[in-house]
């Protein structure tokens, strides 16, 4: 006779929520450099529309996102002057060189965060027009990479424009058919 009962807490493997953001965040990273990889060099400048980034614009936004992350769990913001983003650089290379060390730098600085600290201490960040809303570090971190994923779904519709190959991403794609 086989028991469909839960086992008991003791037996059961709880999931550490900060081991599952850096498996996931180590994962996403691994999509995200394919999709970067993949964008045509001389093709930086793609603008599809003109309040559009153009794709370089757009490829360092995920730089950009990392070092807002990190400011967020350690120092936080000061909302009392307006947030300055340093210009992109001039190549995809050294956008892609940028985020190769974003993420190393990421993934030591969250492993050397205690877990209760993620969880228990807060970020102030805007939560919509003129409201500010403190969040769990460990939620924060978590919007940020949610939207580099949407960033990262932007610069996959320009790479489509630009005639280059889409890589698969969550499974197969025109360009990279499984079967």
């Amino acid at each position: 006779m086989s028991s469909t009962a839960t086992p008991p807490a003791a037996t059961r493997t709880e999931l550490d929520p900060k081991k599952q953001f850096l498996d996931t965040y180590d994962n996403e990273y691994a999509r995200t450099m394919r999709v970067l990889r993949a964008f045509p060099k001389d093709k930086g400048e793609l603008r599809p529309h003109p309040k559009a980034k153009n794709a370089r614009e757009l490829a360092f936004m995920f730089v950009v996102e990392q070092a807002a992350a990190a400011k967020g769990i350690t120092t936080g913001f000061d909302w009392s002057k307006p947030p300055q983003f340093p210009p992109a650089p001039e190549s995809l290379d050294a956008i892609i060189a940028a985020y190769e060390q974003g993420h190393a730098k990421m993934m030591d600085l969250v492993r050397g965060i205690p877990a209760e600290t993620l969880v228990s201490e807060t970020v102030q960040f805007p939560a919509g027009p003129g409201k500010m809303a403190d969040m769990p570090k460990m939620a924060f971190l978590w919007m940020m990479l949610c939207d580099q994923i949407h960033h990262r779904g932007q610069l996959s519709v320009y790479l489509r424009m630009s005639d280059a190959k889409v890589p698969a991403i969550y499974g197969p794609s025109l360009d990279e058919p499984w079967m």
